[in-house]
């Protein structure tokens, strides 16, 4: 018996391995890409050009070829469509890399799951989508990624901060959405954030209200503390906070008919105690904080299909950028996990060490090239100095020859 329930779980296993499914896929390897992908003309001449480049340093110069935006201060969109699918009783995965290798100051750096109707041609900020995700940064303040639902009309932001990376490398995003109607947000193969859709989004309205008949009794006191009501204000509490200067004096030159009449100026006044206030004390008839009573929310109905989405036929990235440079690479969406983490053993962790390897050796270049410039600056500076203070040399000496002899002393001796 126990072997015939083991094989049977293997066989579940390996049914749901053999139905596991990449519904779309680009790396981006070679120009093949342009018939996948169509470019947004809404925008008009604001809608920046996507290039084909992996950009000024990368682990390999042909597999880490992206789509790169060219432009600056310019709107970008650019979607590519596939069979259409849903993923009712299965995962859904969206997993990309994004590169900020320009140091992005503020800029967009999402991807876009649509339904099979996008208009590809005219994508723009305000194209229906089902699920926004990615990073996204503008300035200091704003360095989030973005997990985005639409639900029955209703754009949801997720309630959870979620922080991206910032530096110039490629780093790889995962989102992964679960028939149990969780989450899991990956950055660079790590757990970043976990939880359930009804948690973590206003996908329905709460369970519980507050009940609108309940209401907090007249005699209820709250008060934790009270006033001391055998404290009494001393009688010599009260003294002005500023007093006339006992010390100053009306200046000798002060003309009352001319200057007005003479007030000494004002000072803190050291006997001023500020507002009274008596001690407190135990409030004896406390009650503690009043709790509104909850009920169930009538407007509640419980959705077992938060997760789910019957119609997912294309992916794009709709964005503004107002400085350019970001490269999109190594996009897959799937319904496995296994199949995503595969992917990415395949691309980004063959990436990441090369990148960074070869941005260490050109900013050792750059380091030294500035050090030699500076030390060339240097060398023309002192040898500059040099010439002049030479020059200025023979300039005194030609000085000195030119003025005349100056004649001996006359001889006042001989005879008287």
């Amino acid at each position: 018996m126990l072997r015939f329930a083991c094989g049977l779980a293997l066989c579940f296993v390996l049914a749901a391995y053999c139905s596991a499914k990449i519904h779309f896929k680009d790396e981006f390897l070679d120009d093949t890409w342009r018939t996948k992908w169509v470019d947004s003309t809404f925008k008009g001449s604001d809608q920046g050009k996507f290039v084909h480049s992996a950009g000024k340093f990368y682990g390999d110069a042909e597999k880490d070829k992206g789509l790169k935006t060219s432009q600056d201060a310019k709107f970008y969109g650019i979607s590519a469509k596939f069979d259409s699918f849903s993923n009712e009783n299965k995962p859904l995965v969206l997993q990309f890399t994004v590169k900020h290798e320009q140091n992005i100051d503020c800029g967009g750096g999402y991807a876009k799951l649509y339904s099979s109707d996008l208009d590809q041609k005219n994508l723009h900020g305000d194209s229906p989508y089902l699920i926004m995700f990615g990073p996204d940064i503008c300035g200091p303040g704003t360095k989030k990624v973005h997990v985005i639902f639409n639900y029955k009309g209703k754009v949801l932001l997720t309630k959870k901060d979620i922080r991206c990376k910032d530096d110039v490398y490629t780093h790889l995003y995962t989102l992964i959405v679960k028939p149990d109607s969780t989450y899991e947000v990956r950055i660079d193969n790590e757990k970043v954030e976990s939880g359930d859709l009804e948690s973590d989004w206003d996908f329905l309205p709460p369970k519980k209200i507050k009940d609108p008949d309940a209401k907090k009794p007249e005699d209820w006191d709250d008060r934790e503390k009270m006033d001391d009501p055998d404290d009494k204000k001393p009688d010599d509490w009260d003294q002005p906070e500023h007093i006339p200067d006992p010390d100053a004096k009306k200046p000798d030159d002060w003309d009352d008919d001319m200057d007005g009449e003479w007030e000494p100026p004002m000072i803190d006044n050291p006997a001023y105690k500020g507002e009274w206030k008596p001690k407190q004390i135990d409030n004896p008839n406390y009650k503690g904080e009043w709790i509104h009573p909850e009920i169930d929310n009538p407007d509640y109905s419980p959705d077992d299909n938060l997760y789910k989405y019957t119609d997912i036929g294309a992916v794009g990235f709709d964005l503004w950028q107002v400085k350019s440079g970001t490269i999109f690479d190594n996009l897959i969406v799937t319904d496995s996990v296994e199949d995503a983490e595969e992917h990415a053993k395949n691309t980004w962790m063959k990436t990441k060490g090369p990148e960074k390897k070869m941005k260490d050796k050109q900013e050792e270049e750059e380091r030294k090239t500035r050090e030699e410039e500076e030390k060339k600056m240097k060398d023309e500076d002192a040898e500059k100095k040099e010439e002049d203070d030479d020059e200025e040399e023979e300039e005194e000496e030609e000085e000195e020859a030119k003025k005349p002899e100056q004649d001996s002393e006359p001889d006042h001796g001989g005879e008287l």
